[in-house]
């Protein structure tokens, strides 16, 4: 069988470069539709979270479902109904089909993390996995750079409805070619169904100390995560509280998705050195401290400014090291269940958080409760590193990596014979 692993990284990235995108996109959409359709900033919000929690509760399906399908179908069926909803949103009358057609994309996109990540981690050996997962993080990263800039010229000139096709269009190309290209050995669903059911899976996942707290850490630091969170309130804080022109915003905008590419690359090249933990604590410390920057910047541009690029640089980090953590510390047996658990906690209850700041925002006010909004996304950083402290992060990143090098040396001796 003809496995290429730098081949499926880069199917893998460029998929997630087209996930990535709408997800930066849509704040620009919305921003479109609160005029068009005559809806608040919470409902926004409650839409977000409604998206993200059944997207994120959606993915503890793929811990059965690669036991049976392959994840190359998984990965391009999810796609083709990625791009499918995306489009759909273009024909919606008002607010009720746009808000149907944007949870079916992002049902869509849920398979990208669990499956992806477990994809990378079969066939990449322990010593390139943090890097690999680290570019699959930043290759997806790629597509949100340009995203603010061309969206918003793309809204301004063409209308959201046809931006979002073609924005669509190319998510269902990529599920094609997934399905073309992409070949997997099966090793983890092997050892998957040797090792019991999926209920023994998920015991031997949910008694494991360390990845109890990885998941705590991971569903606590979701509340200032990069994408899907922050980047949902900073340009509407930005118009709308503070009163900045569009241009400016787009700018600032298109800066803060910046730091998603360089740096969970490179943080994912000195965690492979380093370790995973301490560049963890790292990027919580430095998020939490620049979203309070950002709050007390006021009305000051320059400030603003300052505070732009510590969140730029920070808070798109720790999510993919913990990933790459979890994967290390997890056997090839319980890997699926491990990280389908991770996603669901991450995005599914870690959805909660949107719609809590949903809440606050319609307690509050946009004027005063979006301050509120970045402080309690500081103070989830604060908890977050917390909560990874107790992860016995060196021996059992040792012991694994031992276990999945002789696997990975008896797999690739196997296949070259």
């Amino acid at each position: 069988m003809d496995i290429r692993p730098m081949r499926t990284l880069w199917l893998l990235s460029v998929a997630h470069a087209i996930n990535h995108a709408q997800a930066v996109l849509l704040p620009l959409v919305f921003l479109a539709i609160i005029k068009e359709f005559g809806v608040s900033i919470a409902t926004i919000a409650f839409l977000a979270a409604a998206g993200s929690f059944l997207s994120g509760t959606v993915q503890l399906s793929y811990s059965w479902l690669t036991r049976y399908a392959s994840r190359r179908n998984l990965l391009a069926l999810g796609n083709l109904v990625f791009g499918g909803g995306m489009v759909a949103q273009a024909i919606a009358p008002g607010f009720g089909g746009f808000a149907v057609a944007n949870v079916v994309s992002k049902l869509g996109a849920s398979q990208q993390h669990p499956v992806g990540n477990g994809l990378i981690a079969e066939q990449f050996p322990p010593e390139r996995r943090g890097m690999a997962i680290s570019a699959h993080i930043a290759g997806g990263n790629v597509g949100t750079i340009a995203v603010p800039l061309i969206g918003a010229w793309l809204i301004a000139g063409l209308g959201w409805r046809w931006t979002v096709v073609l924005f669509g269009v190319p998510a269902i190309l990529i599920g094609l070619a997934m399905y073309a290209l992409i070949r997997e050995s099966g090793t983890d669903r092997a050892a998957a169904l040797a090792a019991g059911n999926l209920r023994h899976a998920f015991a031997n996942v949910l008694r494991d100390r360390d990845l109890r707290f990885i998941y705590l850490s991971s569903v606590l630091g979701g509340g200032g995560r990069g994408l899907g969170v922050l980047n949902l309130f900073v340009p509407a804080y930005l118009l709308l509280v503070i009163g900045i022109d569009e241009g400016t915003v787009a700018l600032m905008y298109t800066v803060l998705v910046a730091g998603s590419v360089p740096g969970p690359l490179v943080a994912g090249w000195l965690s492979d050195h380093v370790g995973r933990k301490p560049l963890i604590l790292v990027a919580y410390a430095g998020g939490a401290i620049s979203l309070v920057a950002f709050v007390l910047a006021g009305t000051s541009v320059p400030l603003l400014w300052l505070g732009i690029v510590g969140l730029s640089a920070f808070n798109f980090v720790e999510s993919p090291q913990l990933q790459a953590l979890m994967a290390d510390i997890a056997a090839p047996a319980v890997r699926d269940a491990s990280f389908s658990v991770y996603f669901t906690l991450a995005f599914g209850v870690g959805s909660l958080w949107t719609a809590l700041y949903g809440a606050v925002l319609g307690a509050r006010g946009e004027a005063a409760g979006l301050p509120i909004v970045f402080l309690v996304m500081a103070v989830s950083f604060v908890a977050a590193a917390i909560a990874v402290v107790p992860v016995r992060a060196e021996e059992r990143v040792a012991a694994q990596r031992i276990a999945d090098g002789a696997d990975h040396t008896a797999d690739t001796a196997e296949g070259t014979a």
